[in-house]
């Protein structure tokens, strides 16, 4: 019986020896899945899917009854115990297993080998499974075997070899008692050799390679050298010998005890007994005495040895696919071949006595389905046959080295199936013997693509000939000749029948092939005709011909009487001799018995054979033991009550007629159920077959499934029972027209055809539904094939709809046509005879031609589908009024465009217009644009983009077009550059100005970003240009942003392009050194997020600040000359920078300051003294007017280390403006040491050390430096003279103070008192009574102009508020308010409410105006010297000086307080002096 159940290929298959479940079994297959049967019942009683990937082997173990342990392509193994539905995976290694088995003696151990050659050895009770890695193949590992015996020490053979090596190499020696006793294990590898494994050892003990065994015969296919599969077999008992398979399907028996070379013997001495192909599998079976052993192989034979002869005792071959061809050797009695969809022939000798199944296989260079088979007819041992892809070969079957020759195969291959082979006499060419001697019969061959060629047997190699070119010539035949299907000739060789696609079948004499009759019975494609024989003793039976077609009817005709005629012209016969009718599908092959006359057996697809008693037309015997739709019959030459039959259900049946119960085929309802279990039938037959080599059995037999009908000559579906004739050729006909339609129209529509504009009768659209369905099989559509691809509308639907009427309108068609034709030769117009038959047009004139265009057309336009309308009016060459009609619509096209120069320039140009026009108005701008140029309207196609804002596309064209002066370029390119600007983009506007050629323009959008990289950018641009001095503006901008982000390099890097700009460069190196003396003198505690990048100089430390400046000049910049330093000099004295505020950006402050140092440092080097004294003034005030007092006091030490004396020397004393510079110069040196030495008074005789001491009162640990220099800020308050005034009232607030006790104490100690005081002497230049005057009188001018200002502020305040409120109460009392507040604000918060107390009443304009008259009249009376230079505040030296208290020498004091008594009259000092003046 049969397992039913997979559902894709098998890949493992083991019984269950445990004893009393014999009958269970194990199958794997590539779908995931192993089931479990039960062979008595045929039934499935378990199945798991454990496996993710494809299982690749499986096996039950032996000893555990119900362990399935299987293996899958990844390597995972599945231990499953079925009884308790309980599962274990092991992943040993990440590798493709090949092949598994359990250990015969411990129940845990499974041995596995792999597809690169690696054999494991695991434990499946252990977590850690691995016991042993065998490594030596290295190739697959076909197949494991343990040796049946246990125990290792009785092999004497190698056992001293073991003795050498007590180490393991592979795995470690585990010392379990069960392992301890050991079992050996072969294993058979692609890599041509069995290897003998020790299990204790874990190593390869033996190793035999296969023998190059002769094979019988020599001749050997290359590819066939390569191909092995080496599986072992260890016979049970026998712990010496092991049988394995060799190359080309030899099996061997190796003796292991047995030293030197050869170890092995050939099993089955006598020729034959062999299989003809690789070995797969072998197993044993104990019968009575003997021991069995039992082979397969690819060559579907199943073998049995008797091992104890080693001869083969019985051999039953197998088919693995339809049998479609049988044919008995007209030479060798008995001698069957038969033709197999599994690519191989088997020749089956029926008589042979001592074997049943004496069979021989064939394979060598088929590689395809063998479809169709003969024998010749005098040669013995010659068979022809031809596959499905069209090949034709001859195989030598008797020759005893047959068993490995390829066959000689024809050089000419048809393009499909071959369908049918016959020998006969030779035809032209071959007959007129040309060259030498020709051969007696020649091979024809019919294949589906409707040919017969004739091959000459003696040379293959060589073009084989179209026998219808012979057949045109001799009967000279000018229309299309028919596709042939079948071939036959008449046994005698006279006659030749040719069956065809339509039906027909058509009789040739030979050897000219002068057609003598065709017979028109079939009307369907014909599958099988048979010549009846010729030695019975009636003669004139050998004329009868019987053919089968897709029709179920035989028709046998008898051809005596043609023959005999004498008429010229070939005869018709449509009446046939005898008539054979009950078969229900269609005839697939005949056979006439050689033992009777008018006997004939008959193969069906609806699954029977019939025999008929043809002269009675009478069914005799059905046979219906086949499980599928019968291919092919033969009657047995030797037996009258046999026939053979090949089927598609795999195999081929000898029955008995005289013991067939039934003696006509099934009607009605038997038949249907044959063809259900013919249709369920190969998919169940797949099942059963052997382990699959390289191509599935499953694919195959279901390709063998749907080409099946293919070879059976099948062209059209078949249908059961007889269907009307006509009908089916009406479709075909109407196919035509349809498939003419489709390749014109370019529209896609569901239907063929566009019903929509006419009403159509019921019936017709049933009728139409047949027609659709009869497409070739050959085409095998997939479902879904509809909605892949739309059938394109037809362009012609009406005619098409027309022509596709019923079959009495089409009739009349054809009646109307030729009468019309018939007047048109008699010169008369045929339109009217027309009538409604429009669609006639097509076969008669062009006027009724061009009626039915209109027709159509019109339809065309009424659906909606103007461009089928446009395309016929173009056919009939009517454009003028299409183009028109679609610019009026706005339905212009492109392929409209295209095709309006047919009609006329001026019609083109006109389109061309028009169409550009609709563009616009669908915004297809740059498509109008083409179109314009296309006539040349080269400025209107750029104006045309140019107004879209096409600009890059307008450019292309017109710098194409355009001569390279005409200003519609330049233009475009000034336009875009001013939108481009607009948006931002302002490198490519840039690019935009240059393409116009205005470098300059471009030069200004690039710098309009402002950052680094596009000043840079802009400076180059603007270099290359030639425009200098613009690029030396922009350098420089570039320049001061470098200087920002500290990188000094890249300053000078952008500076040095310029020479206009040497001064600059100049001040830079200066800025740079001098902001490196400053870092290093007061380090700073947090990282700057840029951090500074300084050129790495060498600088000389031990020179003054100006000479270590004055060097890098000469060294890096070049500047060696007075002349350079004076040009210099000029550059940077012109430029002016606006005085600096406590507002000012430091870095700002500080690169000012460094303008004026780089001037001082100049003079110094040009020894004009007398500037140098202003430049420094000018840095020091600078710094002053920031209110960087910290600032101020480290320029003065960096520029002036020694104080002023050293200067004051060079200066010309009579120049007063200098000596005035000098003393300024000297008073700012002495503000700064004043506070210096307050701040750093000795501990001992500061006052308020506690205060300062106190840590809450200290806000910062930040050094004094930083906070001015990096902030900008001296102190909270921001006026520089407020300083100290705020000190006193609030003395820990400021930084400055902080910064004495967090520096070391050392500094604080070293200033002594008497330092200190001589220090203080130094500071009496600041005690300027004139000064104090002069400074008095400038703040009283600034407090009345303040007073001022307030007032005008005021005023406008409360003319906005009048025409707010005209409450007058309020205003004064506003006005009140706001006067005293704004003259509180010279106060310190702190002291607010006491400047309260001291308010006067309001002052009036003209008072106010005469206090200022007053001051300045006073401020004119100071001499100018005294204006010119800024000097400190005199009053805040004064309060300094008194806070520092006992330090300070008493004429110094006195000298103070009476300063602060003159001319403390400001609030401000009043409040800060109190404490001394009271």
């Amino acid at each position: 019986g049969e397992l039913i159940g997979h559902t894709d290929r098998i890949s493992g298959f083991a019984f269950c020896h445990c004893p009393g479940q014999s009958g269970l079994c194990a199958s794997s297959s590539d779908d995931g899945s192993v089931k479990i049967w039960d062979t008595e019942a045929l039934a499935p009683v378990g199945e798991y899917s454990l496996h993710q990937n494809a299982i690749s082997a499986l096996h039950w173990s032996p000893l555990v009854k119900d362990l399935i342990v299987s293996g899958d392509e990844k390597g995972i193994i599945v231990c499953y115990w079925h009884n308790r539905s309980d599962s274990q995976q092991f992943f040993p290694e990440p590798r493709t297993i090949f092949c598994l088995t359990c250990s015969p003696h411990h129940e845990n151990l499974v041995a596995i080998g792999y597809k690169d050659g690696m054999v494991v050895i695991i434990d499946i009770s252990r977590k850690r499974e691995v016991l042993h890695r065998l490594r030596g193949h290295d190739d697959e590992i076909h197949c494991l075997a343990w040796c049946p015996v246990p125990g290792e020490e009785r092999l004497p053979a190698w056992q001293d070899e073991l003795q050498e090596e007590g180490k393991v190499p592979n795995g470690e020696l585990t010392q379990d008692t069960t392992t301890k006793k050991g079992c050996y294990l072969a294993s058979g590898s692609k890599d041509q050799t069995i290897r003998i494994w020790s299990c204790t050892r874990g190593r390869s003990v033996m190793t035999l390679k296969l023998p190059p065994t002769k094979r019988r015969g020599g001749a050997v296919d290359p590819a066939v050298k390569e191909r092995i599969w080496l599986t072992v077999h260890w016979p049970s008992g026998r712990s010496t010998e092991i049988v394995s398979s060799c190359f080309g399907g030899e099996l061997l028996l190796w003796d292991l005890t047995q030293s030197g070379k050869r170890k092995w013997t050939l099993l089955g001495s006598s020729e034959g007994q062999n299989h003809s192909r690789i070995v797969f599998n072998l197993c044993s079976v104990k019968r009575q005495d003997k021991e069995l052993l039992f082979s397969i192989s690819m060559d579907r034979d199943v073998k049995c040895w008797d091992l104890s002869t080693l001869d083969c005792s019985w051999t039953m071959p197998s088919l693995g696919g339809f049998v479609y061809s049988l044919a008995f050797s007209p030479v060798d009695t008995g001698c069957l071949a038969i033709g197999v969809g599994d690519s191989m022939i088997r020749v089956w000798n029926t008589l042979s006595m001592n074997n049943i199944y004496d069979v021989k296989t064939f394979w060598q260079s088929i590689k395809s389905k063998v479809t169709a088979l003969s024998w010749h007819p005098t040669k013995e041992g010659c068979l022809a046959f031809g596959t499905d892809d069209g090949k034709v070969g001859i195989f030598d079957t008797f020759s005893s080295s047959a068993k490995n020759k390829p066959p000689q195969i024809s050089s000419t291959y048809h393009k499909k199936t071959v369908y049918t082979l016959a020998w006969g006499p030779p035809t032209p060419p071959l007959s007129s013997g040309g060259e030498g001697e020709q051969p007696s019969v020649t091979l024809y061959s019919c294949a589906g693509e409707g040919i017969v060629f004739q091959h000459n047997p003696w040379k293959l190699n060589g073009e084989a000939n179209d026998i219808n070119k012979v057949i045109r010539d001799t009967n000279s035949i000018k229309h299309k000749l028919p596709a042939r299907t079948e071939i036959s000739w008449k046994p005698d060789g006279k006659l030749l029948a040719l069956g065809n696609e339509d039906g027909s079948i058509e009789i040739f004499q030979a050897p000219e092939l002068k057609l003598l009759c065709t017979i028109q019975q079939h009307h369907k494609l014909i599958n099988a005709i048979r010549w009846h024989h010729e030695h019975g003793s009636q003669p004139e039976l050998s004329y009868l011909i019987a053919s089968g077609s897709i029709n179920a009817t035989i028709y046998v005709h008898n051809l005596k009487s043609v023959v005999e005629s004498t008429s010229e012209s070939p005869l018709t016969i449509t009446e046939p001799f005898r008539t054979l009718a009950g078969h229900t599908a269609k005839i697939t092959s005949l056979s006439w018995s050689p033992h009777h006359e008018g006997r004939l057996v008959s193969a069906c697809y609806d699954g029977t054979a019939q025999v008929w008693d043809v002269m009675k037309e009478e069914p005799l015997c059905n046979y219906r033991g086949h499980q599928g739709r019968l291919l092919s019959v033969q009657w047995s030459p030797v037996d009258s009550d046999s026939v053979y039959t090949g089927a598609d259900d795999f195999s081929v049946h000898k029955w008995h007629i005289s013991k067939q119960e039934h003696t006509r085929p099934p009607q009605g309802k038997k038949s249907i159920e044959l063809e259900k279990k013919r249709s369920i039938q190969p998919k169940v037959k797949t099942k059963k077959k052997k382990k699959p080599i390289g191509k599935s059995p499953a694919k195959q037999d279901l390709s063998d499934a749907i080409n099946g009908d293919e070879s059976a000559k099948e062209m059209l579906l078949e249908e059961n029972g007889v269907s009307d004739h006509e009908g089916e050729k009406d479709a075909q006909e109407a196919e035509l027209p349809d498939k003419v339609s489709v390749t014109v129209s370019k529209d896609t529509s569901t239907s063929a055809y566009d019903y929509s504009s006419f009403s159509l009768p019921k019936p017709f659209v049933t009728q139409k539904a047949t027609p659709v369905k009869k497409d070739p099989p050959k085409e095998k559509p997939a479902p879904d094939a509809s909605l892949k691809k739309r059938k394109p509308r037809s362009i012609l639907p009406f005619s098409t709809f027309m022509d596709h009427r019923s079959k009495d309108e089409l009739h009349q068609d054809c009646l109307r046509l030729a009468t019309c034709l018939k007047t048109k030769d008699n010169n008369e117009d045929v339109s009217p005879d027309l009538k409604d038959r429009i669609h006639l047009g097509l076969f008669t004139d062009r006027a009724s031609l061009h009626k039915m265009i209109d027709v159509e057309g019109k339809h065309h336009l009424e659906n909606g589908h103007p461009e089928l309308f446009q395309q016929l009016m173009l056919w009939k060459g009517d454009m003028k009024g299409v183009l028109q009609a679609a610019a009026e619509r706005g339905e212009l096209t492109d392929q409209l465009v295209a095709i309006s120069p047919m009609v006329g320039y001026q019609a083109w140009v006109w389109t061309v217009e028009a169409f550009v026009k609709q563009l616009c108005f669908q915004e297809q701008y740059v498509k109008a644009a083409s179109h314009l140029l296309s006539i040349h309207k080269v400025c209107e196609a750029v104006e045309l983009l140019k107004v879209n804002h096409f600009y890059r596309e307008a450019i292309v064209i017109a710098k194409a077009r355009l001569r390279p002066e005409d200003p519609i370029l330049r233009d475009l390119y000034t336009s875009w550059a001013a939108l481009l600007e607009k948006d931002g983009h302002y490198s490519m506007a840039a690019k935009c100005y240059l393409g116009a050629s205005s470098p300059y323009d471009a030069v200004k959008v690039l710098a309009k970003k402002g950052d680094v990289t596009s000043l840079k950018t802009a400076a180059e641009l603007a270099l290359i240009s030639g425009e200098e001095k613009l690029s030396a503006t922009l350098s420089f901008r570039c320049a001061q942003d470098l200087l920002l982000s500290r990188n000094w390099v890249g300053a000078q890097e952008v500076l040095q392009q310029h020479k206009t700009l040497f001064g600059q460069r100049l001040v830079f190196c200066l800025n740079e050194l001098l902001c490196k003396c400053l870092s290093e003198r007061n380090p700073c505690d947090r990282k700057s997020p840029v951090p500074p990048y300084y050129h790495s100089w060498e600088l000389n430390r031990e020179a003054s600040f100006f000479e270590m400046v004055i060097e890098v000049w000469q060294n890096v910049l070049g500047m060696d000359t007075t002349e350079q330093a004076t040009c210099a000099w000029e550059q940077l004295r012109s430029i002016e920078h606006p005085p600096s505020t406590s507002n000012t950006h430091p870095k700002q402050v500080l690169f000012h300051i460094s303008h004026d140092l780089t001037l001082a440092a100049l003079s110094y080097q040009t020894a004009t003294w007398d500037e140098a004294v202003k430049s420094i003034l000018g840095a020091v005030t600078r710094s002053y007017d920031a209110s960087s007092f910290t600032l101020m006091q480290e320029i003065c030490s960096i520029i002036l280390p020694e104080g002023c004396d050293n200067l004051r020397h060079k200066l010309d004393s009579t120049n007063s403006q200098s000596m005035n510079a000098c003393r300024s110069l000297e008073g700012f040196m002495a503000y700064g040491l004043l506070y210096d030495l307050w701040w750093n008074a000795p501990k001992d005789s500061l006052v308020l050390q506690k205060a300062v001491l106190d840590p809450v009162l200290c806000p910062s640990e930040q050094t004094a430096l930083e906070k001015s220099y990096i902030s900008g800020q001296s102190s909270s308050e921001e006026t520089p003279d407020q300083t100290a005034v705020e000190v006193d009232e609030n003395l820990c607030n400021t930084t400055e103070v902080c910064r004495c006790e967090t520096e070391s104490d050392s500094k604080t100690s070293s200033v002594d008192l008497v330092d200190s005081q001589s220090k203080l002497n130094g500071c009496e230049v600041l005690l300027s009574e004139e000064i104090a005057a002069l400074q008095n009188t400038q703040r009283d001018i600034a407090e009345v102009q303040q007073i001022l200002a307030d007032m005008i502020h005021q005023h406008q305040q409360q003319r906005n508020n009048l025409q707010e409120n005209t409450n007058g109460s309020t205003q004064e009392s506003n006005l009140q308010q706001n006067s005293e507040t704004e003259s509180d604000k010279p106060c310190s918060d702190s002291n607010q409410m006491n400047c309260k107390d001291e308010v006067k009443e309001p002052i009036t304009l003209p008072e106010l105006t005469k206090q200022l008259l007053k001051a300045k009249q006073k401020l004119a009376e100071f001499p100018d010297n005294l204006k010119v230079f800024p000097f400190p505040d005199v009053l805040e030296c004064c309060l300094v000086l008194l806070h520092i208290g006992s330090q300070c020498p008493p004429e110094l004091h006195e000298q103070a307080l009476d300063l602060l008594r003159k001319h403390g009259s400001a609030n401000t000092y009043k409040k800060a002096g109190r404490r001394f003046l009271t």
